[in-house]
């Protein structure tokens, strides 16, 4: 397969201490006298092995993780990769899905988290996407679960209100997106950039941040950055409609502004009909909202994934082959990491170490966390190499269990 590499990565912020959610700390000991010398030994020995015991039947002590996606309507790399994890691991995985239409459901969202947290053995709960109501939802598990492990990928609430309640918030480093996307447009010939949002999702923190340095890198590498309102696919007239639009707009704009015009969408649902308008009218497409060579491509261009569902090299040259078809070399771009799916892959991989007590006795283990979202992208991706880098808020204070990863862009050429 053809492709070249541009590395646009983020300088990642090492902030390198660890932070213990719920570590307890060692009880305070006193010497004993000479004189019972004795007597502390066997003592001792007894609480040695007493003590050696509790650890034994700990790590005996069964349990499960659980994982909550959306359904495969709005993106299907969720739920394939919480899939993936029950083939994997049988029983020890226990999977879930919320309403389509979360933002009005959000009680039947919280029922499912809390119907999953109702199993005593479920210790851990990986949610991806994270999306409004996740919030409420860990508040509502944690009154008769606070022991609960909760890993929140893609969060769909702001940084202020997802942070204080989940263990863990892994999430693509949107507003580094923002500074990567327009010199990877204009290396593919992009002249203006066609910005498909809705008010629900321009009120996130984190996509408008993206937003803002889009226009910022836009202008620095002449390109026009043109924003138009979408429908909200949970609105009236669902994802049909939302993606109606898309199919629609997509050749208004082409003849607007010609075929060298990049589109992008903050959307994961209009991905798909976006891709399909793109490869048919011959204009650019650099990154999805959710970077990955399995979103969105396989349906919109008709690919075969049976047996094929995770595998990354098979995605890529089929990727190639329709690129060829289209003759739509250089205009094509995407990460090679499938980052929703990384996260389910690497939320329950590090849960499972937390669980084994493979982290120093603490929820958050840095070093661990950040090797196993490595070794998990290199699953997917063998040379893939991530960076990440912690959460920065506006007052410039980096949050411990907030991580923002990057990857390398992919052209088809």
């Amino acid at each position: 397969m053809k492709k070249r590499f541009l590395s646009l990565t983020m300088a990642a912020a090492m902030v390198l201490s660890l932070a213990g959610c719920r570590g307890a700390e060692p009880a305070a000991t006193t010497a004993a006298p000479a004189t019972e010398a004795a007597t502390t030994a066997a003592a001792g020995e007894s609480a040695e092995g007493a003590e050696t015991k509790a650890e034994e039947q700990k790590e005996a002590e069964p349990f499960k993780i659980g994982i909550l996606t959306g359904t495969a309507s709005q993106g299907d790399e969720e739920i394939t990769q919480a899939n993936k994890m029950k083939e994997k691991y049988g029983d020890m995985i226990v999977t879930a899905t919320y309403p389509d239409n979360f933002t009005t459901e959000t009680e039947t969202l919280i029922s499912n988290a809390v119907a999953m947290a109702s199993d005593p053995e479920v210790k851990a709960i990986v949610w991806c996407q994270a999306v409004p109501g996740t919030a409420a939802a860990i508040d509502k598990v944690r009154e008769t679960r606070p022991d609960m492990i909760f890993i929140a990928g893609t969060p769909g609430e702001d940084p202020g209100v997802i942070n204080p309640k989940a263990d863990i918030v892994l999430q693509v480093d949107e507003p580094g997106c923002g500074t990567v996307i327009p010199p990877q447009a204009k290396a593919q010939g992009a002249k203006t950039l066609i910005h498909y949002s809705f008010p629900r999702h321009m009120s996130y923190a984190l996509i408008v941040a993206r937003h803002e340095n889009m226009k910022k890198y836009c202008e620095e590498n002449g390109i026009e950055m043109v924003d138009v309102t979408a429908p909200d696919p949970t609105g009236d007239s669902g994802i049909t409609g939302a993606q109606q639009f898309i199919l629609e707009d997509v050749p208004r704009q082409i003849e607007k502004y010609g075929k060298d015009t990049v589109f992008f969408t903050t959307n994961c649902g209009m991905q798909e009909p976006l891709i399909r308008s793109v490869f048919e009218n011959g204009a650019i497409y650099s990154l999805q909202c959710c970077p990955s060579p399995f979103h969105a491509f396989p349906a919109a261009l008709n690919i075969d994934m049976a047996g094929h569902e995770a595998d990354v090299t098979y995605m890529m040259e089929q990727l190639q082959a329709k690129v060829d078809e289209y003759n739509m070399g250089g205009r094509v771009s995407t990460w090679g990491v499938p980052c929703n799916m990384l996260f389910v892959n690497a939320g329950v991989e590090y849960a499972k170490k937390v669980l084994e007590g493979e982290t120093n006795g603490v929820v958050l283990d840095e070093q661990v966390l950040r090797d196993t979202i490595q070794e998990c992208a290199e699953q997917y991706t063998p040379d893939a190499k991530m960076t990440i880098a912690h959460y920065v808020d506006d007052s410039g204070n980096a949050k411990d269990n907030h991580f923002l990863v990057m990857s390398d862009f992919v052209t088809f050429e």
